[in-house]
């Protein structure tokens, strides 16, 4: 395995819309002109302020500190900040995130002592960490890479949730749902039995009694009910007002406000600024709005239809609980039930795709190039399939879990035969284009988060992760 490197990748299918032949010497204006001639209805309009969320200063405030703050875990060692890094495009540059005990930030983070302790990860996380940005935008209404935090009105409280019927009434966008989620995962955040009273409080109940332990925690800090009060008036200084939702409404609020990224080359392309693109990733704009077929699952201005798709992606780290002796990953099955759903993950946003690397579900291409190949032969490459590429800092006893599945035959054939893209035929040079329209994809603002960081967090725990 390959450890600690930054890598980049993505996901794309295809669509037949628009031819790709380009006329010697055919310029970018000429380029220009082909695309608004026959493709304007296939490019998507551009987002329009009106749909992105506008939060009061107070609530995002208070979103931002709960966000760097390790209060909300059970050992008080990993915030949400840590595997969602604003310095790292609100990733790690991991395969799979390393949770609770972990040390060290990003692609320098470790997985604890071996032989491990109570305090050290028992195990990887399950899936790639994916990037929060533009959840604040309306279309964001499924998350996960399963989907399992979604709006779903025929839900009492308007969200399918993990949770169920135990999910608190109150939220209005999923994503403040899917804020409260991580505290509540032993590998992730929580931590093990026995080594604190949240984890002791998930054998009560895995949800509900965690959230209320939280909250506990954050009353009995004076600074928390002030910032409270601040951002929920009806707090009024009592921390018996304060509650899960309005954290989950907090920290949702901020990574609306602080992930926003629709300023990037091809934003300001879609809004009529015409000479911000390259020659190169002109045409491969055409290829990914055309016969390359991107777009028919990366559609809209943030390059996701939000569906569910099995493109053949190999299966590494310990899984998801299924199939083989629980090492497998059946994706959105393991939410709808319907064994037709196997292999099946959400499309990823590839907006700021070139730095949220390494990609997949697993995260098991380490560069963009790769993942696109991967598009165009997803059967071979899935069949031929390197793992020395995955990013996973060593550990003997979590080593050993991690291509269970995928030196399974049986396993890797199922994946194929569940294959649903049909792949296109694209050049080197054509690959190389589509790679510069993906550049463009990138909001400088992506590059750079440490604005979003603050000085102190009120529990006074360390922001830094240090060894």
């Amino acid at each position: 395995m390959i450890n600690h490197p930054r890598f980049i990748g993505l996901s794309m299918v295809m669509l037949f819309l628009l031819p790709t032949s380009f006329a010697w010497g055919e310029t970018p204006d000429d380029l220009v002109s082909t695309i608004e001639a026959h493709a304007r209805q296939a490019l998507p309009a551009p987002a329009k302020e009106s749909e992105f969320r506008h939060p009061a200063a107070e609530l995002v405030e208070l979103g931002r500190i709960l966000f760097f703050d390790k209060e909300l875990s059970g050992n008080r060692n990993i915030s949400c900040a840590t595997c969602h890094s604003p310095v790292l495009a609100t990733v790690d540059n991991l395969s799979i995130n390393i949770g609770t005990g972990g040390q060290g930030l990003g692609p320098l983070r470790d997985a604890g002592d071996f032989p491990p302790s109570l305090h050290d990860p028992q195990s990887r996380g399950s899936r790639n960490m994916t990037p929060l940005f533009n959840l604040g935008h309306e279309q964001f209404t499924k998350l996960f890479w399963d989907g399992r935090v979604q709006k779903n009105d025929s839900f009492p409280q308007g969200f399918e949730t993990p949770a169920g019927s135990d999910l608190p009434f109150g939220f209005e966008f999923a994503l403040d749902a899917l804020s409260i989620f991580a505290e509540t995962d032993l590998q992730e955040m929580t931590g093990q039995p026995g080594t604190n009273e949240l984890a002791d409080a998930s054998l009560l109940h895995p949800q509900v009694a965690v959230w209320e332990a939280i909250v506990d925690r954050l009353g009995a800090i004076p600074e928390y009910v002030e910032l409270f009060t601040k951002a929920f008036p009806s707090v009024d200084d009592d921390p018996a007002r304060m509650n899960i939702v309005q954290v989950g409404k907090a920290i949702g609020a901020f990574q609306a406000e602080a992930f926003r990224a629709d300023d990037s080359v091809f934003d300001r392309y879609l809004r009529g600024d015409r000479g911000t693109m390259s020659e190169n990733a002109l045409r491969g704009m055409r290829l990914f709005y055309g016969s390359a077929g991107c777009s028919s699952c990366h559609a809209g201005v943030f390059q996701t239809d939000l569906a569910f798709h099995a493109i053949g992606m190999p299966q590494v780290g310990p899984g998801f609980g299924d199939g083989l002796g629980g090492h497998e990953d059946f994706g959105r099955e393991g939410v709808t039930g319907d064994s037709g759903d196997r292999y099946r993950f959400r499309t990823p946003s590839l907006r700021n795709v070139v730095l949220t690397g390494p990609w997949g579900h697993d995260g098991f291409f380490n560069s963009l190039e790769s993942v696109v190949r991967h598009h165009l032969d997803p059967a071979s490459s899935l069949n031929d399939a390197d793992p020395d590429q995955i990013v996973l800092p060593p550990r003997p006893d979590l080593d050993a879990l991690d291509l269970i599945a995928f030196n399974d035959p049986v396993v890797t054939a199922a994946i194929e035969s569940a294959i649903e893209i049909l792949p296109p035929e694209l050049t080197d040079k054509e690959v190389a284009n589509l790679i510069a329209f993906m550049e463009t994809l990138t909001d400088v603002s992506a590059e750079d988060g440490r604005k979003t960081v603050p000085d102190r967090v009120p529990s006074g725990l360390p922001l830094a992760e240090i060894k």
